[in-house]
């Protein structure tokens, strides 16, 4: 099955390539999954983006990691129905200011804030980066039937790789024809597994995406990553912004680097790099 996929996409499947992965965009230096910090990601030269999705109260798809909207944003303040994505329509969710809680230096600067920027919606990040790779993490179930449609619209099946949690909201891409990573209960039970010698002999999914940390349980991702080679399924690690790190994992098996800082993770990979996007005016 991983043959398959390598076949039709990208490097995300392919179980000899080192990608760099922009986590949230350029997330470190601008706001997390908004077009400006992923067009930086894509400036830098990371090979692909990771991005989460929700679903708002009027079924749009939109970019977002939390289940409320306070953490990254000003908030929606005057409404009866609070703060979730997903009791807030598209139209109140684009009067946000997603760069208004963005700061580099324990919030004493705030560059991004009143420089209008929106939380987007899904079908806005696939237009706007066409032919560039992306890991979308469904945060939400109750997205996964809308992604998919978005996909297929957008002709983008062959170029993503789907990652959750919720084994629900990765149930009904088994079998079929986009790529798609372990869900958490999954990886219990690759965890389980990795205690006897030896590895699976086969898997339902195409890729493992995994934190070395889960909570306060440190996970063995080089042993997963000698437990899938053999069945060709690349692993890769989130999130990893140190350099030396990220060549430890390399030299131990793993795949893809997924990071809040991808020119760092470049350049330790040894590629050439613009300098990095500090202010929201170098970004123009």
């Amino acid at each position: 099955m991983a043959a398959l996929y390598l076949s039709l996409m990208s490097l995300l499947l392919d179980p000899e390539a080192q990608p760099v992965v922009a986590h949230r965009g350029n997330s470190a230096f601008a706001p997390e999954n908004t077009l400006e910090a992923l067009a930086q990601g894509v400036r830098l030269g990371a090979d692909a983006l990771e991005f989460d999705v929700r679903a708002s109260r009027d079924g749009h798809v939109v970019a977002m990691h939390d289940p409320g909207v306070t953490r990254t944003t000003n908030g929606m303040e005057g409404v009866s129905h609070g703060q979730l994505v997903a009791a807030l329509t598209l139209a109140e969710l684009r009067t946000l200011d997603a760069g208004f809680r963005f700061s580099r230096d324990d919030g004493r600067t705030f560059p991004w804030r009143s420089r209008g920027v929106q939380v987007p919606t899904l079908d806005e990040v696939l237009d706007a980066f066409p032919a560039i790779p992306m890991i979308i993490e469904i945060k939400s179930p109750d997205a996964a039937a809308m992604v998919e449609r978005a996909l297929r619209h957008h002709g983008a099946t062959r170029r993503v790789v789907l990652g959750s949690f919720s084994h629900a909201a990765l149930a009904r891409f088994r079998g079929g024809d986009i790529a798609h990573g372990a869900s958490r209960r999954d990886v219990v039970r690759l965890y389980a597994r990795a205690v006897f010698p030896g590895g699976p002999r086969r898997v339902p999914w195409q890729v493992l995406c995994v934190p070395p940390v889960s909570g306060i349980l440190p996970l063995p991702v080089l042993r997963f990553a000698r437990m899938l080679r053999p069945l060709r399924v690349p692993t890769h690690v989130w999130t990893v912004d140190d350099p030396r790190e990220a060549r430890e994992l390399w030299s131990g098996g793993v795949n893809a680097i997924i990071s809040n800082d991808p020119a760092a993770i470049l350049a330790a990979a040894g590629r050439a790099v613009p300098a990095p996007t500090l202010s929201p005016a170098m970004a123009s």
